[in-house]
């Protein structure tokens, strides 16, 4: 009885009606076993007495009696299950609010582990074991449990939805497959859920590209505003100190001009002061003189008034103050030409500090530009870093590729700019005749080359030792206060501008505006011929030291 009890298990059991275990179990004359009100219940409303096992019509209605040792066997297995059941129910999880509870179980509801789309039933690991052990049953669709099975029911035909309309895009049952929509293209569920998923994905990876797309152009404008910000921070920065030098030398003019009209006044109080001291000092002669006149004439004795007579007659020597006067300075004009002078000592101060804070800005797009040998003419030498070129008396034996200026002293820089801003500076000290600028991608690199805007070129050059020139169509000649030593060019691609600096000076050589720059640019170089060593000294590309 103990092997017997080992070997059985629950689908023994099973009536295949209801699909639980058998209650008052009965057998048909053909073998097979239900529950007597289930096969009761199925004769009733079926229009043939048959077994639904193996489909055999009975042609009258066969009494039923209770096997009654199926019934013992059940009892038993029924009261082990419960045993079993209470075991693994304190074992498996209470089902808590918001979870889906087994739909079987008595008293305390068990956590759901699975849905059956077929049953429409949720069920607990225990009351789930016969979808996994019954071969009838292993056919059912186990899903993670759901609430409200019923929604998966055609509402119409009280049927499962196992079908999925193409052509309405909703589920259907197989009636609405032959009724309602026999005119319409379906497939299976699966095969639609796994359509609608794929689209799902694909909604899932464009909404993702979009989030990220969105995301860059969020670290974009950050990005632009942190440039905004440091560009404002500098330029408060830079005003601070323009205004701070101009203040400074406003305070000096008023204090130059208060000095000068103290110093005129200072004078005239020390001319004034030597006059009155003076007209004093002969006041006090001219007193004692009276002194001396009164009390003679007061003599009553002739010969003394006699005798003392021409002592007296005689007059102090005195200065003629008839035309003396002390005249005011005149202070008209003074605050004028103060004024017109501090103007014109503002207007070079500001011209001065405009032109660092210029330079200054454009320093901050300085690349490491080198030169490159690919490019460089035959006549040119250049050092091993790529930093500097001149040129030589030997012509070198070089392979003409496309890229070598053939017969011109040129060469371009190995970095090219089709966007945004660049700077670069090369030393010239030292030359009589050199070229610096920037070259479009497609220049004529062969034979004679003319050198203009037309042309792809923008640049400005040295003749003579002090000739300078922009090569803006007719060249223009440049007037420059001094012979710069270091030389920065400065590219906006965007702007269409090319701007040329003298670095010690801070001051603006020459701009080009208005540029149409639709090509790569490369900067430029040509350290001209050497005039037998007198023009011998290299160009020299130098890192760039922002001014203070």
């Amino acid at each position: 009885m103990s092997a017997a009890s080992n070997l059985r298990s629950e689908d023994q059991f099973l009536c295949s009606i209801c699909l639980d275990v058998f209650t008052d179990p009965v057998t048909t004359s053909c073998g097979h076993n239900f529950c007597k009100n289930c096969i009761t219940t199925h004769w009733d409303i079926s229009d043939r007495c048959q077994c639904p096992m193996c489909n055999k019509v009975f042609k009258r209605r066969p009494e039923l009696h209770i096997n009654t040792f199926i019934s013992e066997v059940v009892a038993q297995f029924k009261h082990e299950a419960q045993q079993k059941t209470s075991s693994s129910s304190s074992e498996q999880q209470v089902s808590k609010p918001g979870e889906v509870s087994c739909d079987v179980c008595t008293g305390t509801k068990l956590k759901a582990l699975k849905s059956c789309l077929v049953c429409l039933t949720s069920y607990c690991e225990t009351h789930l074991e016969p979808h996994l052990t019954v071969s009838g049953l292993k056919r059912h669709q186990l899903i993670d449990p759901v609430e409200n099975l019923e929604d998966r029911m055609c509402t119409k035909h009280d049927k499962p939805l196992e079908l999925f309309c193409q052509t309405d895009q909703t589920c259907v049952c197989m009636l609405c497959s032959v009724l309602d929509h026999k005119t319409h293209e379906f497939v299976p569920l699966k095969e639609g859920y796994e359509g609608k998923k794929a689209e799902l994905e694909e909604t899932e990876a464009e909404i993702q590209q979009m989030i990220q797309k969105r995301r860059v152009k969020i670290q974009e404008i950050k990005h632009s505003v942190k440039i905004s910000k440091d560009d404002a921070d500098r330029e408060k920065a830079e005003g601070v100190q323009v205004f701070t030098a101009l203040k400074e030398s406003v305070d000096r003019g008023l204090n130059q001009l208060i000095k000068e009209i103290e110093d005129k006044q200072k004078t005239t109080d020390k001319q004034a002061e030597d006059f009155i001291t003076e007209l004093e000092q002969e006041i006090s002669e001219l007193m004692k003189r009276s002194t001396e006149v009164e009390q003679l004439s007061l003599s009553e004795d002739h010969l003394h008034l006699l005798q003392s007579f021409p002592s007296l007659k005689a007059a102090p020597p005195t200065k003629d103050w008839t035309e003396v006067r002390v005249r005011p300075p005149s202070y008209e004009g003074t605050v004028v030409r103060a004024v017109a002078q501090l103007e014109e000592t503002l207007s070079k101060k500001m011209k001065k500090l405009i032109n660092e804070a210029e330079l200054k800005r454009v320093q901050q797009y300085a690349e490491d530009v080198t030169l490159d040998p690919d490019t460089a003419n035959h006549w040119l030498i250049l050092s091993d870093d790529g930093k500097q070129v001149h040129d030589s008396d030997v012509r070198k034996n070089l392979p003409d590729n496309p890229e070598r200026f053939s017969h011109c002293v040129f060469v371009l820089g190995k970095q090219s700019f089709s966007s945004g801003r660049f700077y670069f500076e090369v030393q010239v000290k030292g030359k009589t005749e050199w070229d610096l600028g920037v070259a479009r991608e497609s220049i004529n690199r062969k034979g004679f080359i003319p050198l203009s805007p037309d042309d792809g070129y923008w640049m400005i050059w040295l003749r003579n030792g002090n000739e300078y020139d922009a090569n803006a169509g007719p060249p223009v000649r440049l007037s420059l206060m001094s012979q710069p030593e270091k030389a920065g060019v400065f590219v906006d691609y965007e702007e269409g501008l090319d701007s040329f600096y003298d670095v010690a000076a801070a001051a603006l050589i020459y701009s080009f505006t208005g540029c149409s720059f639709t090509e790569k640019l490369y900067p430029y170089f040509s350290p001209c011929l050497n005039h037998g060593g007198k023009n011998s000294a290299p160009l020299i590309i130098c890192p760039v030291n922002q001014t203070e």
